[in-house]
């Protein structure tokens, strides 16, 4: 029988050489020196052999372990080998059928439209929050309750990544279903398990005198030119600021005077034109001079091929010493809605 000093002192030969254990285990070394587990056994009149692995990683015991598990198999009438193979499908089949393989499998083709920052948004959701409990767990063994023990704690910091965990945690169910990996959206079990998100208030200024004296503060904005025609072009075009930074030269019609946002922008999913008024047209043209030779408006200047971070508009708007409680980005569309419709507009119209 061999021992563990009597493994280590073995050496290649001129040829590959077998050590035996006894019942059937042996030690393979080919003429690489590997040492490889291998147990000769038969099946139906038929010789058969088995592999466990390779010393040192699988050690004297496990694999004397293994030719005993393998034995009992035969005395049960089962061949080792078949059974290895089923257990090896069985488990593959486990892990193509986790939560966290059909998450993944969900977000790259289902998120396609999406913006990038959205796709790593929802990433960093199910990397940080489901995939640490729910990640290897096969779909179709997730219950309601393993849901909400996840996702009922994070009320306590946030209400809203609550919510948001929980949506994720829905489409990914939803392609399960469609996809025959489960049978059931077990997340529409948990409809109203979670406190009602407060209704997020978009601070803007609808004081026309205060609206005034900010158009006046955005010429005269000294930061970034990028980041200055970015501000400026903002109460033109009440887009929302993901949607302007991630504009790209293409997009513009000079002699049509139009923005063509595609489907895949908007957080509708509708292709939206944004007409250039003359000021937006001044803007863009001194802008085409310095950013026109790429793709994007806004390019980064220290990430390529990415537009400008998503706070770097709100930190210019802090520098002209607006607080969170007087103007965020997204209170221009706040002060365009509020003053158009004051304005008489057609409501149907400023919504578009």
């Amino acid at each position: 029988m061999l021992n563990d000093t009597l493994i280590r002192s073995l050496k290649p030969a001129d040829k590959p050489k077998k050590y035996a254990d006894g019942g059937g285990l042996f030690l393979y070394v080919p003429l690489t020196g590997k040492k490889l587990w291998r147990m000769a056994y038969r099946y139906n009149k038929k010789s058969k052999l088995l592999s466990f692995g390779e010393y040192p990683l699988i050690s004297l015991k496990t694999a004397r372990e293994r030719r005993d598990e393998a034995k009992k198999l035969l005395a049960e009438g089962i061949d080792p080998g078949k059974h290895k193979k089923a257990v090896r499908a069985a488990k593959l089949a486990e892990e193509a059928n986790s939560f966290g393989s059909i998450a993944r499998e969900w977000h790259e083709t289902q998120t396609i439209g999406n913006t990038p920052e959205h796709k790593r948004r929802v990433m960093y959701y199910m990397e940080k929050y489901l995939f640490p409990t729910l990640g290897k767990t096969p779909i179709s063994h997730i219950e309601a309750s393993d849901i909400l023990a996840i996702v009922k704690p994070l009320e306590v910091e946030s209400v809203s990544a609550a919510h948001r965990a929980l949506q994720i945690c829905g489409m990914i169910f939803r392609y399960g279903v469609a996809t025959g990996k489960t049978k059931h959206n077990i997340v529409a079990d948990l409809r109203g398990s979670l406190r009602t998100k407060r209704p997020i208030h978009r601070v803007g200024l609808t004081d026309r005198r205060k609206i005034g004296q900010l158009l006046l503060k955005l010429d005269d904005f000294q930061g970034h030119f990028q980041i200055q025609c970015a501000l400026r072009l903002m109460p033109l075009f009440f887009v929302r600021a993901a949607e302007l930074r991630y504009a790209e030269w293409p997009e513009f019609d000079f002699d049509d005077r139009l923005w063509r946002i595609p489907d895949q922008r908007m957080k509708m999913r509708l292709p939206h034109l944004v007409p250039l008024a003359d000021q937006a047209m001044t803007i863009l043209t001194a802008l085409k001079e310095y950013t026109g030779n790429g793709k994007l408006l806004f390019p980064s200047s220290w990430r390529d091929g990415k537009p400008i971070g998503s706070a770097t508009m709100l930190t210019a708007i802090r520098h002209m010493g607006y607080t969170k409680q007087d103007l965020c980005v997204h209170g221009f569309r706040t002060m365009a809605s509020t003053l158009l419709n004051e304005l008489g507009y057609n409501r149907d119209w400023i919504e578009r």
